[in-house]
């Protein structure tokens, strides 16, 4: 198996066909955040997760807007056959060989938890069912679930099924589709973070950390950031800053970031909720704007560190991986944490990743003719059908055993 330091899945500026390498060094820096925070190492790692909105929600509208703008629509089916054949074999993949090895090395309480999860993960529903069986992020995050780290993915999932939507409408409707998107993303935000405030409950935060509509406006910042108007106004004031001011204000929002990440504790910061959690956002859409305005050139080619390229390309599948394996190892191994189980899980979640892009997601995205077209909705209906088998024919285990005797003589 070949290691490479190339990306198979360039990013490109909403205007040009030019790849940003600095926004593939970010997605590898969310990711070690997010890797981090997990294992205990950095307080305000979780902020990784925001930075991932972000990203999405930029380059996401970046492409519907530049095919808005090019054939005067977008089509739908065609976005969401893309979107299927780069989330969904990894995906599955994970959710399925996760779900055995847990039954195998007979983890009954992993076990139970996973398959009742697993239909929510497959539904794109995880972070709404967590809520409503009232699973607390901050407090007990992970014991007894290996699948809750899905409840980003599920975010961004619901915001990859509604948005395409908005934006069609908005091309079939307007000749200025950039600054009608400006608009709508811009009050969509506004709401989300009004609702953040109103929903936030300081004892427990986890409605409002993972609520679809109470962190929508990390995603609606990253769609401001890529429209037209704003695109051209960075631009503008980039230019009057000139080399030396537009690097230096990249190093402080790298450093605000970097900051952000090292202090921040999410249990113990109530302001996050919603302005820290607002600010940050915001400082993220601004950097990834004046990234991709910079071109390969000053502070972000530390980005472009070949390392963190490779993490930045396979961050999905390390990001899928990354959770099961803590969990499992937590269970197998209690003794390690800290470094040690950041050495450890990175390695495995990242020989996982490898194998999973170089095995089936590679294999899907790029060369499979069957994946595309009516075969390709064929081929996706027989696998939704497979995988909610799969949840009904895999054991249940069977549940704790309570004697009622002892019960009675403890009285």
């Amino acid at each position: 198996m070949t290691i490479s330091f190339r990306s198979a899945a360039p990013l490109y500026a909403p205007s040009s066909a030019r790849r940003i390498p600095a926004l593939q060094g970010l997605r590898g820096a969310a990711f070690l955040g997010v890797l981090l925070f997990h294992t205990g190492v950095l307080s305000g790692g979780f902020l990784g997760v925001d930075l991932f909105f972000v990203l999405s929600g930029y380059l996401i509208t970046g492409l519907l807007l530049r095919e808005a703008s090019q054939t005067g629509s977008v089509a739908l089916i065609a976005f969401w056959g893309r979107r299927c054949r780069r989330l969904l074999p990894a995906l599955v993949l994970m959710l399925v060989v996760v779900t055995l090895v847990v039954c195998i090395i007979g983890a009954k309480d992993l076990l139970r938890t996973a398959l009742g999860d697993g239909p929510w993960v497959q539904a794109n529903l995880l972070n709404w069912h967590l809520l409503a069986e009232s699973a607390s992020y901050w407090d007990d995050f992970g014991d007894v679930r290996v699948f809750e780290h899905l409840w980003s993915i599920a975010v961004e999932e619901q915001f990859y099924l509604v948005w395409p939507l908005v934006v069609f409408v908005v091309a079939r409707w307007t000749r200025r589709p950039d600054a009608a998107v400006l608009v709508i993303a811009g009050a969509g935000a506004v709401a989300s973070v009004l609702a953040m405030a109103l929903l936030t409950d300081p004892s427990d935060p986890t409605r409002a950390y993972t609520g679809t509509d109470t962190r929508a406006f990390a995603l609606l910042l990253g769609a401001v950031a890529v429209t037209g108007p704003v695109r051209r106004r960075i631009g503008a004031l980039a230019d009057r800053m000139g080399n030396l001011g537009r690097d230096v204000t990249l190093v402080l929002l790298i450093s605000v970031v970097v900051a952000s990440w090292l202090l921040v504790d999410g249990t113990d910061w109530t302001w996050l909720y919603p302005g820290g959690l607002l600010a940050h956002s915001a400082v993220a859409a601004l950097l990834i704007a004046l990234l991709a305005q910079s071109g390969r050139r000053g502070p972000g080619r530390l980005l472009e560190f070949p390392p963190v390229q490779l993490i930045g390309d396979l961050s999905y599948s390390l990001y899928l991986w990354h959770w099961p394996v803590i969990v499992v190892l937590s269970w197998a191994v209690p003794r390690l944490d800290g470094w040690a189980l950041t050495l450890v899980t990175g390695a495995v979640s990242f020989v996982a990743a490898l194998a999973s892009r170089s095995v089936i997601e590679d294999r899907v995205r790029f060369r499979a003719t069957w994946a595309r077209g009516r075969s390709g909705l064929l081929a996706l209906i027989l696998l939704m059908a497979a995988l909610a088998l799969f949840w009904v024919v895999v054991p249940q285990p069977a549940g704790p055993v309570i004697d009622v005797d002892q019960l009675g003589s403890a009285r």
